[in-house]
């Protein structure tokens, strides 16, 4: 499918949505996260450790008194250098540009779709700090056919799934993995719209090369509507 004739605009939706996480983002409170290369603070952690890694996302959320922290789209990250075998072929322009949106709250946090759609496609990524679990739906709206994406979730979420399995509006789909099985990140939800899969099964990139965001930012467009991020 041609991703130029197959763009729509993602605003249409905000009146069709189901929210993906049980929390109203307009009238309650939660911390905007920053795994930028300006967050001095990430040059004082092991982010290989989970202890450490998992104390830097959450003590954000205790300080302000807030079970969510949101971020990320099209955030230019250093953070993936961490796994040697994700990206270790890449060294010379490594993957930077976030592609979707993360919340990050407790494990176990459920997840729904946003709208009707059915499962796409799924599988549990076990390469360091890949998806791990990850689910993709395929949603049509209007005649336009686009994709959601829901990596770093737990083993229990791809339990009964199938290729072309019918999800309502709001089912659950998912629920947000501990560190070890939704691949060595601490608990959150990384959500991303995408037009066109390319033929992939399983799997999409959540980061891409800086010298290919054009492409990929207008592909993966920023998925805050379909969230209630608005």
């Amino acid at each position: 499918m041609d991703n130029a004739a197959n763009t729509f605009d993602i605003s249409t939706l905000l009146d069709q949505i189901h929210p993906v996480i049980d929390y109203d983002w307009s009238t309650e409170p939660f911390v905007r996260m920053d795994l930028t290369d300006q967050n001095e603070g990430l040059g004082q952690i092991d982010l290989n450790d989970e202890e450490s890694f998992t104390n830097f996302i959450f003590d954000q959320l205790k300080t302000a008194n807030v079970p969510f922290g949101v971020g990320g789209y099209a955030e230019k990250r250093s953070i993936y250098s961490r796994s040697g075998k994700l990206f270790d072929y890449e060294k010379e322009e490594p993957r930077t540009i976030h592609l979707g949106i993360d919340i990050w709250g407790e494990a176990g946090t459920p997840v729904y779709t946003p709208l009707e759609g059915e499962v796409h496609s799924f599988a549990n990524n076990e390469v360091h700090a890949d998806y791990g679990p990850v689910i993709i739906l395929k949603h049509e709206f209007k005649g336009k056919v686009f994709h959601t994406l829901y990596g770093h979730q737990s083993q229990s979420s791809l339990e009964g799934l199938y290729e072309g399995k019918p999800i309502k509006k709001g089912e659950q789909i998912s629920a947000f993995g501990v560190y070890a099985e939704n691949f060595h990140w601490p608990p959150h939800l990384h959500f991303q719209l995408i037009l066109d899969m390319k033929g992939l099964k399983g799997d999409y990139p959540g980061v891409c090369k800086e010298s290919e965001k054009g492409f990929y930012l207008s592909n993966c467009p920023d998925p805050s509507i379909l969230l209630g991020l608005v």
